[in-house]
């Protein structure tokens, strides 16, 4: 860890499924091109081997898929318990592309500028149109992209966290697999008085996809919605955060199969363990109110 003479350091954590070689190295380049001080990468093969790498990147392979939080869990713990051998961590997607050489640096100088941070979420853009998803704008006032604020989650491929954070709070649920865990940390960070940051001056590049790409994403996405509310909400608010949605997903006309899914996955999350339960203060309920999404939506 640094003292306050000395600038922060900073680590990157990628995991990969070993089948974008190219895309792996472009980014591996990117960081590499970072200014100020290197950045420390750890590449996690997340059941899969790792493609070659430049020198100096460390390298991780894993018997099996230990699912997106798991395989970044791994990572964290290569930079010490907790992660705590740096500073700052940043998690980028394999296929992404930090778009510009300042993105590390303008970490170092947010997480000083400001000790209540915790997590920054990056800006991800399509690498041809320059065009930023929606759902890829972590708030409900998602319009203007260009627009950094406060906000109550992050971007799982695309930020970083401040190592204290994952010291105080844990990593990622490992037990998700995929997704939702970004907003199980995001909350139990915020809770312990951490806040997060949208900025849209650091930016990931990254080819627009569909989510739902992924075959389990539907049975996924409802079942860790449940074990988000049972682990991290005060009782009250639990049946008005999955009942709202429930009717917001109805009212998305999902296809049959994938509406099929859905409920499969709501119910599993009811029927099957969820973790520890360690339900947030109401004060944090009001901070979440306050910055525009409410833990009921």
């Amino acid at each position: 860890m640094s003292t306050p003479a000395q600038r922060p350091t900073v680590g990157a954590v990628i995991i990969t499924m070993g089948n974008r070689p190219q895309e792996l190295r472009a980014l591996l380049d990117s960081v590499a091109k970072q200014d100020g001080d290197p950045v420390e990468v750890v590449v996690v093969g997340n059941g899969a081997p790792v493609p070659d790498v430049p020198p100096g990147v460390r390298t991780i392979e894993l018997p099996e898929n230990l699912g997106i939080p798991g395989g970044r869990n791994v990572g964290i713990e290569a930079f010490g318990p907790g992660g705590t051998d740096v500073d700052i961590l940043l998690f980028l997607d394999d296929d992404g592309l930090l778009a510009h050489t300042d993105t590390a640096r303008l970490c170092r100088e947010a997480f000083a500028a400001d000790p209540a941070l915790g997590i920054i979420s990056f800006r991800i853009a399509d690498p041809d149109t320059g065009v930023t998803q929606r759902r890829h704008v972590p708030r409900l006032r998602a319009s203007d992209p260009m627009r950094s604020s406060r906000v109550t989650t992050f971007l799982g491929g695309a930020n970083a966290v401040r190592t204290k954070v994952l010291e105080e709070v844990g990593g990622l649920p490992d037990e998700f697999f995929y997704a939702h865990e970004e907003t199980d940390l995001a909350w139990r960070a915020l809770n312990a008085g951490w806040m997060i940051d949208y900025r849209a001056d650091m930016v990931l590049y990254h080819p627009t996809t569909a989510p739902s790409r992924h075959a389990v994403y539907h049975r996924m996405v409802a079942r860790n919605r449940v074990w988000l509310a049972r682990r991290n909400l005060p009782a009250l608010l639990v049946p008005v955060y999955l009942g709202v949605w429930l009717l917001l997903t109805l009212a998305r006309r999902p296809s049959r199969p994938a509406l099929k899914a859905w409920f499969g996955g709501f119910k599993e999350g009811w029927t099957s363990p969820c973790g520890p339960r360690r339900p947030m203060s109401w004060r944090t309920v009001w901070r979440l109110t306050r910055l525009g999404r409410p833990p009921v939506i």
